[in-house]
């Protein structure tokens, strides 16, 4: 998010890490530019006027090398005002003072259109018997439902895009709780041991792994 009003910003990256987004902030067109071009982000919220270089400028220069999907927001009211933001690349246009469960409802279509589907139209990840369905915020395994917190369930999307791979815990800190990773602390370690007990504990398979001094991988071994 880019946006350059702290109260707004402030509150509005409260109001969507509580809908279970994790979201970086900038507070000018040039510092968000360069999370933007730097980071794979599947959606820009972007304020049109900004210090530094305005909403336009920083769409221009995102649209010259990624079609990342991005939501401006605009005092202006006027028509030719939003028609020359869609114009320069924007894909969804929305007047201050807005509703923030609009601002909700808007993400969660964008998201829908730039995440690939699956036949039901949904975004689903998956990983053996492991199924994620994105915008629902669902998952399930062998068919059975796993009750989530929002934050379990934005660990396992992480663990999951990132198959294979072994994640330390200063970059789950990172993605996850969007803070430095405190090695005084085990907040990593506590929520790694809640999600592997629904995850696995009542499943004969363990997907979720922990590689000693380096972190957690998910990932479906041969038995």
């Amino acid at each position: 998010m880019i946006e350059d009003e702290l109260k707004l910003a402030a509150y509005l990256h409260k109001g969507l890490t509580e809908e279970g987004f994790v979201v970086d902030v900038a507070h000018n067109g040039v510092d968000g530019l360069h999370l933007a071009m730097e980071c794979d982000y599947d959606l820009l919220v972007l304020d049109a006027m900004l210090p530094g270089i305005d909403g336009l400028g920083v769409l221009a220069a995102l649209r010259q090398s990624k079609q990342t999907p991005v939501l401006m927001l605009t005092a202006r009211v006027r028509v030719e005002d939003r028609v020359k933001g869609l114009q320069s690349g924007a894909d969804d246009y929305l007047v201050k003072p807005f509703a923030f469960s609009e601002l909700v409802a808007r993400i969660q279509v964008l998201l829908r259109r730039g995440h690939p589907r699956s036949a039901a139209g949904e975004a689903v990840l998956g990983l053996a018997d492991l199924e994620v369905d994105l915008l629902r915020r669902k998952a399930t395994r062998a068919g059975r439902r796993l009750d989530l917190t929002a934050k379990e369930f934005n660990l396992l999307v992480l663990l999951l895009r990132r198959q294979g791979e072994v994640l330390s815990r200063t970059e789950i800190a990172e993605q996850v709780w969007d803070m430095n990773f405190d090695s005084a602390t085990n907040v990593i370690d506590v929520a790694i041991r809640r999600l592997r007990a629904k995850l696995d504990a009542p499943f004969e398979r363990t997907l979720l792994h922990t590689v000693r001094g380096m972190g957690y991988a998910l990932e479906a071994r041969d038995p």
